[in-house]
This record gives structure tokens, C-alpha cells and sequence, in this order.
């Protein structure tokens, strides 16, 4: 019987900070990227694929912001945004899947499944909105939609300009997980929970309602992990492997961490926020919830023996 992996792919599985972000770009990063998974596949994993969504949501609230400037089209809400990058990132990626799955003469389903992720309206994260989201604005365009919504901005700490600021909230359930198990383990590749899910909250009983959120899309994989019993949880990064005192003389690699050495490590600050740190505390939450094991490494070391850093309970 096959095991069941879910891959959280990093972001430069579609877009390089480097590259300018057209489709032949996002496209040709996809199709490399599916060159190591179907080394994993070959290991007898079912694949759920999970991925971020962080530079092609802000081109698409970038665009939202000049149709309107220009045109008067009323912009459309983050949650909506998360849904509109779900569907063409997940396009993208299953085409050139498949491109890589004819390569090698392997059959598969891909499916992609926009995938709401339930929060709690009154997490404390909604008190505090600090995730950077869109376009840049001047001080005065930023004051004028804040006196005409309730957005919140802040100036950006590099001097660039004014940028949208909203929650970020702990996921709780993923929506609709009984059957992307199902249809994974029935030999099929599933890509949910773009971008960390689209944030949800039942605004009264019975009624889901998006929410102006961004879910840390590797914490949200983490949850779907162990939610859907997989095997083995992949988060791919852009380095082979975790590493201690990154960037000093004294760097050091890192083959093996149980939970208890990473929470040690996070204590004493060796995997910041912006960086490692919530890689790190995606991986804790799933060795917790579920007993096995997560890989962090780079996507070409994918099904490679002793590959990256293997968290474990012990």
C-alpha cells in the first residue's frame, strides 16, 4: 500500500525573487519542481501538493487597485484574491505535472481544490494585524481608504511606502479534508490549501463568511498533514537542510531534530519569523499531532536517502 505525503512546495517553486513573474517563468519553475516529485512518487508516496501564494496575490491586489484607479472596478476582497491565485497557481501546476508525468510514461489524475480553512473571528491575531499584503501607497492614498473601510496600513519599515496590513490567524479545520484524502489515496494528486487556505469564520451559526486574512501556508499544510493522516510531511525550503547560526562562521547543518531540540532552538532565536521560524513550528505541529516524522530541505533533494532535516517526536 502507498504511503500518503503532503509537500508544502517554498516559493520559488513558482516565482523566483529574481524573476519578474510572467506565466513562461512561473511555468518553467512548476516544471522543474515536478521533476522532484515524481522521484518521490517513485518511493511510493501519494502526493497532496500544498503551495504559497505570496508574490502572485499582490500582483493580483496590484491589479485590482490600478482597475480600479483607472476604471472604477470595484477591488475585490483578500479572500477572494486567495481563491483567484488558488485556481490559476493550481492550473499551473498541474499542467506541467502532467507534462513531467507523460515524460515518464506515468498515469495520473491532478486535481486542484480551492480549499476554505475555518479561523476563529476572535483570534487574537485580528487585534493585531501585522502581515504586509499588496501594493505599495503613498501616506495620503493610504489615510483616504482607511477613512473609507476598515483596512489598516502601516509604513513599510524600508521607507517604500504605505502597505495594507491584516491578520494572520491559526487555521482549525480544513475544509473538505475527508475527501482530498479520499481522492489522494485512490492514486490521484491533490493541490489544496494555496496560499494557507482561504480564511473562513462562521459569521453566525451555519453561515461561512471569507474573512481579510492571510493563514501561514506552511502551519495550514501542517494542520492538513495531520488532519488527513499522511505519512510523512515535506516543507521545501530553499536550503538542503535546517541549519544553526545561519550565515556565521559557526553555521552548522542540521541531519536530525527531535521537538523537543527545535522548541529550544526557537527559543533561543535560531530560527527567526521571517526566515526558518514558522517552517520550524509547522513541522513541530505535525510530529506532535500525528507521531511521524517532517523532512525540511530544497525541492532537488526530494526522495533522496538522507535528504534535508528529518524532525521526529524522539
Amino acid at each position: 500500500m502507498k504511503k500518503l505525503a503532503v509537500v508544502a512546495l517554498g516559493g520559488n517553486a513558482l516565482l523566483r525573487s529574481d524573476q519578474k513573474g510572467t506565466i513562461g517563468e512561473q511555468e518553467a519553475n512548476a516544471y522543474a519542481t515536478s521533476e522532484s516529485l515524481v522521484k518521490l512518487m517513485k518511493r511510493d508516496y501519494n502526493l497532496v501538493l500544498t503551495h504559497g501564494n505570496g508574490p502572485q496575490v499582490g500582483n493580483i491586489m496590484l491589479a485590482n487597485s490600478a482597475g480600479f484607479k483607472m476604471f472604477g472596478i470595484p477591488e475585490m476582497p483578500l479572500d477572494i484574491c486567495v481563491a483567484y491565485s488558488q485556481g490559476f497557481i493550481g492550473y499551473i501546476i498541474e499542467q506541467q505535472l502532467k507534462n513531467v508525468l507523460e515524460k515518464y510514461e506515468m498515469e495520473r489524475d491532478i486535481i486542484t481544490i480551492t480549499t476554505q480553512v475555518l479561523v476563529n473571528k476572535d483570534d487574537p491575531a485580528f487585534k493585531n494585524p501585522t502581515k504586509p499584503v499588496g501594493p505599495y501607497y503613498t501616506k495620503e492614498e493610504a489615510e483616504k481608504i482607511m477613512s473609507e473601510s476598515n483596512s489598516v496600513f502601516r509604513e513599510d519599515p524600508r521607507g517604500r511606502g504605505w502597505r495594507k496590513v491584516v491578520a494572520s490567524p491559526k487555521p482549525l479545520v480544513i475544509l473538505n479534508k475527508k475527501t482530498i484524502e479520499k481522492i489522494a489515496r485512490q492514486d490521484n494528486i491533490v493541490i489544496a490549501v494555496g496560499g494557507g487556505g482561504i480564511p473562513v469564520y462562521y459569521v453566525e451559526p451555519n453561515k461561512l463568511e471569507g474573512i481579510d486574512a492571510v493563514i501561514d501556508k506552511d502551519l495550514a499544510s501542517a494542520l492538513l498533514a495531520s488532519q488527513i493522516n499522511a505519512d510523512k510531511f515535506f516543507i521545501l525550503t530553499d536550503v538542503p537542510k535546517v541549519c544553526i547560526n545561519f550565515n556565521t562562521p559557526q553555521e552548522k547543518s542540521l541531519d536530525r531534530l527531535t521537538i523537543f531540540e527545535a522548541k529550544q532552538y526557537l527559543e533561543e532565536g535560531q530560527f527567526p519569523e521571517g526566515s526558518m521560524g514558522p517552517k520550524i513550528k509547522a513541522a513541530i505541529h505535525f510530529v506532535e499531532n500525528s507521531g511521524k516524522d517532517t523532512i525540511i530541505t530544497k525541492t532537488t533533494m526530494l526522495g533522496i536517502d538522507n535528504g534535508g532535516t528529518r524532525i521526529t517526536l524522539v
